[in-house]
């Protein structure tokens, strides 16, 4: 295993400090027990907006922490989620009385973690809603997961609720519109290579040269099927029509397409495989009304990609437009 590393123990907690240095304009980050929170939290009048999960996704939740997105992230290690204790610490300090929304991944021990958050700082007299993602359409169930995992389109719903909340929205309303992107939202990823987790020092699991496998979770879940290798067309087409088909989409439909990159695919790839979805749409008559491309929800160095397709309504475009201004997200600002 060749990393850069220090102790494979310390990976998070370096990492983490590695990036409150780099944004101390945007984020301040406590230590025990460790989570990131906006610069400015809280903000007086404002629904808070709390995310996290196992690291090994960045930029995902950390890299989202900012104006018209996030006001706090809690990190666990790798792989795995955080405990309700950092949960719990990140929910105070970006509550300004208006109440919480955590946004929760649909991996068990997420959802347990931050239901016991939430119901401890219910006993506070916080007010706190959830919205968990189960976007993507390659399993119902996995080794993580009761029900399909949340993927790809946690950052668009991370984005668009952010939005909502900064306007002003109450926590009833940013719930509402997170729940709404999430019915609206399909995901499909595939896997080139496995990825190395620090701490256990050796491939998740073992795929061949001449293969790749389809329906991939972002921690090296198992998905539908491992296949010999095809070019980037068909390999497009494999994860796309599964997503047309489950929600449906369907001629007319507005959406936006999310190219994601799972941490050691380039650039140059992506956009042969966006090129192929908007052919594919195109032909269908769907048309793509915004565009995201590039690394944002990872699986450490993994090699292999995932399409998220959302289907838009006017206030979605709206408030997929507004400002944001986070160490990965940033516009209108």
């Amino acid at each position: 295993m060749k990393k850069i590393i220090n102790d494979p123990k310390r990976v998070v907690d370096e990492s983490v400090a590695g990036f409150a240095l780099a944004h101390a304009d945007l984020v301040k980050v406590a230590t025990d027990p460790i989570h990131v929170v906006r610069a400015d939290a809280p903000v007086a009048g404002k629904v808070g907006i709390v995310s996290g999960g196992g690291s090994g996704h960045e930029p995902l939740h950390a890299g989202f922490v900012g104006h018209g997105m996030l006001d706090a992230a809690v990190p666990g290690a790798v792989f795995t989620s955080p405990t309700p204790d950092p949960i719990l610490n990140a929910t105070k300090a970006v509550d300004a009385g208006k109440g919480v929304l955590h946004i929760v991944k649909n991996y068990t021990g997420d959802v347990l973690n931050f239901e016991t958050a939430a119901d401890l700082a219910a006993a506070d007299g916080i007010e706190v809603r959830a919205v968990v993602t189960n976007d993507d359409v390659a399993v119902k169930d996995s080794l993580y997961t009761a029900g399909r995992r949340g993927v790809g389109g946690t950052v668009l719903v991370e984005k668009i609720a952010g939005a909502a909340a900064e306007r002003g929205d109450s926590l009833e309303q940013v719930a509402e519109i997170a729940e709404r992107v999430n019915a609206n939202v399909r995901s499909m990823g595939m896997a080139l290579t496995p990825c190395i987790v620090p701490h256990a020092g050796e491939p998740s699991f073992t795929l061949a040269e001449d293969e790749v496998e389809i329906g991939i979770g972002i921690h090296g879940e198992p998905g539908r099927e491992r296949i010999k290798l095809e070019p980037a067309d068909s390999l497009v087409d494999r994860l796309l029509t599964p997503i047309l088909e489950d929600l449906p989409f369907s001629s007319g439909d507005r959406v936006l397409l999310f190219v994601n990159g799972m941490g050691g695919t380039p650039q140059v790839e992506l956009y042969i495989a966006y090129r192929r979805v908007a052919e594919v749409l195109e032909e269908r008559g769907i048309r793509i009304e915004r565009s995201l491309v590039g690394n944002y929800i990872t699986s450490l160095e993994m090699q292999g990609f995932s399409l998220t397709l959302l289907k838009l309504d006017d206030e979605m475009v709206e408030l997929w437009d507004a400002p944001v201004h986070t160490a990965a997200l940033r516009w209108g600002r």
